[in-house]
């Protein structure tokens, strides 16, 4: 049985109409009421706020009197001092931590183990009245032939502040290590040892270089957040930013004056951090992630393109 199939020329064909062209979509951004109505009673509560502090009785021009008084930026020195020496003892007892932690030594791994236990299980403010009230106990720091000389002599306010910050601070940095250690694959150590590296060339070439992206956005935090706990060191009377600003409101009569200019430094140091912390952050993360996240000066080009975009949409 065969079918008949007949071919149609193609110029037989009469011409059909040319195609039209579609008309451009004209996209319309959705709008978010939902939005404009949060955003305005944010903006009432926050001008609430600005209003009701502007009717107290506050002297405002303290702030700007006071803000370069030696005494403050002597404060803001010692707090910075503090901060970076308190890290340096964190970041490095950390690091020792969690290698021992992760030791298969059981008597290793059971003393730091022991040790995080211990600093993270008690305030820190604790911690520095523990060591600045140990000369109730001893009477003397007696190092042998090294070193022989009163407790209250030798356990100082900055020392007292440094071992309480740095001690406490390095049973936090173990475990953030610990943690950092860990998220490297143990195939890639295996593959180092079989190429003959060593346990510790192993670590200091192969698993620290990939486990610091995820040490460094806490660490960062932590570095943050040790500039604010220096201000418990004024109640060991050591002088910082806090101490000093306490002593000038007691002194001037401007106690909450002086408080707000000490809560302005603080704002201004931390928001240094996070801007170096960002940073640091970003050039960790080349090589885990296709496209870097933007930079501030980029969002801000990015938000203003978007908004002439969708200006000249609606036009």
């Amino acid at each position: 049985m065969s079918a008949d199939i007949t071919k149609k020329d193609p110029e037989a064909t009469p011409p059909g109409p040319a195609p039209t062209r579609a008309a451009p979509i004209k996209a319309v951004p959705v709008r978010h009421y939902g939005r404009y109505v949060s955003a305005l009673i944010a903006l009432a509560a926050l001008g609430s706020v600005v209003y009701a502090f502007s009717q107290g009785d506050i002297n405002w021009g303290f702030i700007p009197d006071y803000f370069f008084n030696d005494r403050i930026l002597s404060g803001v020195r010692e707090t910075l001092i503090l901060t970076v020496l308190s890290m340096v003892i964190g970041v490095v007892g950390g690091v020792l931590l969690a290698v021992m932690r992760l030791s298969k030594n059981p008597v290793v791994s059971s003393i730091a183990w022991f040790y995080i236990w211990f600093f993270r299980g008690t305030p820190v403010l604790v911690q520095l009245f523990v060591w600045f009230n140990l000369g109730f106990v001893f009477e003397y720091m007696n190092l042998g032939p090294f070193y022989k000389d009163e407790w209250s002599d030798f356990m100082t306010p900055f020392l007292t502040a440094l071992l309480g910050l740095g001690l406490n601070e390095a049973a936090y940095m173990a475990e953030i290590c610990r943690a950092g250690l860990l998220s490297v694959d143990e195939g890639q150590t295996e593959a180092a040892h079989a190429l003959g590296m060593s346990q510790g060339k192993t670590l200091r070439r192969i698993v620290l270089p990939q486990a610091m992206r995820v040490i460094v956005p806490p660490t960062g935090n932590e570095v943050i957040n040790m500039l604010k706990t220096t201000s418990l060191v004024a109640a060991v009377q050591y002088y910082e930013l806090f101490k000093h600003a306490q002593d000038i409101g007691m002194t001037s009569g401007a106690t909450v004056e002086a408080l707000f200019l000490a809560a302005t430094w603080y704002l201004i140091l931390t928001s240094i951090l996070s801007i170096g912390q960002y940073y640091i952050e970003r050039y960790y993360a080349r090589g885990s992630l296709r496209q870097l996240p933007q930079t501030p000066w980029q969002k801000v080009r990015a938000h203003l393109t978007s908004l002439s975009s969708r200006s000249e949409v609606t036009r």
